[in-house]
């Protein structure tokens, strides 16, 4: 497309929009955007050409509006909350508008007796927390960039982190949502409590979703009381004691609220000893949590693992620095990408992954759940990739690429998916977004 045509198709649509949206509604051109968001965008996109508008609607009513009048132009729209996600997954093929919910961020009910919080989905996490303490409550979620991620986007990117091992995924804790369709009706589901009805599972079938059904607006969550005490217990070592160790606990009574596998490279990166690493963390009454930890350091020394506590002001640095380190690009060729593989099969990955990479590739897996992550930096990263995709496959796992380089992305498919529910993935798109507007190619498939 030209640069004169271009023009004219942006002239076209802020034409359109001047006539519904709300006096509160920020429309920037391209040419305007913020340069860190337009680094954002350009990393999400398929093509050189730029979309015509970053939209920040300032009401539901008016998102609603935005993307009816999209799917009658049959203008392609990515939407978006704060950014931090938006280059996750498929690139997106031409979009003419990004609409940010960032201004959709009322905190809208607290119902602190029943352990519910209704939001907008453009409310960061952070900001949630801090008004859910003041009540003594918490969500349970520890995603990408917490300071920036809203809980729309975690939710349409299924961001749990370490939380996952004690509270279930991001899907275990939405009770109700609204969203957009691309018809402008804004649909709802579920609600304070859970009820289980005829028909799809809304709340299951959004999360995930990378917003190409439809656009999350409301959420309802279930939160919990803060926890009295915390305490972090890293055991780190050879692969074979590692992995009994891991058995072990698994069939154990013990109850962390976080426990995930570290590579060797996330071991050495992080500075808590030398070897495969396992961190696990207790949260609850002070006895419980001293048994607990006591117990894992038996079960540590009885297999020649080195054990060390991590208390108070050192234990939430400490997993802080692990989620920058597996999430945080360090140059313009990293990549990151979310896996899965049987739990039982996970320290023999983890063995391949420290070969493969010469013990510099990042790798955390969740104990309970077998879903980690990966940071790989390397000159050969697409064959690394290759390789540990066909090792995951091979183990019922998978390997979907995050973040990277366009042109990795160009040659390695991000999702990478050869199940069979892929044309049930079709139906369901062409159902809920029957003229693809809702970011076209970023889901699996293409879609």
């Amino acid at each position: 497309m030209t640069t004169a045509n271009t023009e004219d198709a942006a002239k076209q649509i802020a034409a359109k929009l001047e006539t519904l949206l709300d006096s509160q509604t920020e429309i920037i051109p391209w040419e305007q955007v913020d340069y860190h968001w337009k680094q954002k965008i350009e990393s999400a996109i398929a093509s050189d050409t730029p979309p015509s508008y970053l939209i920040y609607p300032h009401t539901q009513e008016t998102l609603a509006q935005i993307i009816q009048t999209a799917n009658e132009q049959r203008w392609a729209v990515l939407p978006c909350g704060s950014g931090s996600k938006l280059n996750w997954g498929g690139l997106v093929k031409n979009p003419q508008l990004v609409i940010s919910t960032a201004r959709l961020n009322r905190i809208i009910e607290q119902a602190t007796g029943d352990l519910t919080v209704t939001v907008e989905a453009g409310v960061k996490l952070a900001d949630l927390q801090q008004t859910l303490k003041q009540h003594n409550q918490f969500l349970p979620v520890d995603p990408a960039y917490p300071e920036a991620a809203t809980l729309g986007g975690i939710v349409a990117t299924s961001d749990t982190g370490n939380w996952r091992q004690g509270y279930g995924g991001v899907k275990d804790l939405v009770l109700g949502l609204s969203i957009v369709r691309t018809d402008g009706k804004i649909a709802k589901a579920g609600g304070r409590v859970v009820k289980n009805v005829a028909g799809y599972d809304m709340m299951r079938l959004f999360s995930g979703s990378y917003s190409t059904l439809g656009v999350i607006c409301q959420l309802t969550f279930k939160v919990y009381p803060l926890l009295e005490s915390s305490q972090t217990v890293v055991l780190t070592g050879d692969a074979n004691g590692i992995e009994k160790a891991t058995a072990t606990i698994r069939m154990s009574s013990l109850t962390p609220t976080a426990a995930d596998v570290l590579s060797s490279g996330m071991v050495h990166q992080l500075g808590i000893g030398k070897g495969i690493g396992l961190i696990l963390r207790f949260q609850g009454i002070p006895e419980s949590i001293t048994q607990q930890s006591n117990q894992v350091k038996m079960i540590g020394q009885e297999l020649g693992l080195i054990d060390s506590i991590y208390r108070e002001d050192e234990e939430n640095p400490l997993w802080k620095r692990l989620q920058e380190l597996i999430t945080i690009s360090q140059t313009e060729s990293s990549v990151t990408a979310k896996i899965g593989i049987i739990p039982t099969q996970m320290i023999s990955f983890i063995r391949q992954l420290d070969q493969l990479t010469d013990e510099q590739g990042l790798g955390m897996i969740n104990l309970g759940s077998g879903l980690g992550s990966l940071l790989l930096e390397s000159e050969a990263v697409l064959s690394q990739l290759s390789k540990l995709r066909s090792l995951l496959e091979t183990g019922q796992g998978f390997l979907t690429v995050l973040t990277a380089p366009k042109p990795i992305k160009q040659q390695f498919e991000p999702w990478g998916y050869r199940g069979n529910a892929l044309d049930l993935m079709r139906n369901l798109k062409q159902k809920f977004d029957p003229n693809n507007i809702l970011s076209p190619g970023r889901f699996v498939g293409g879609l």
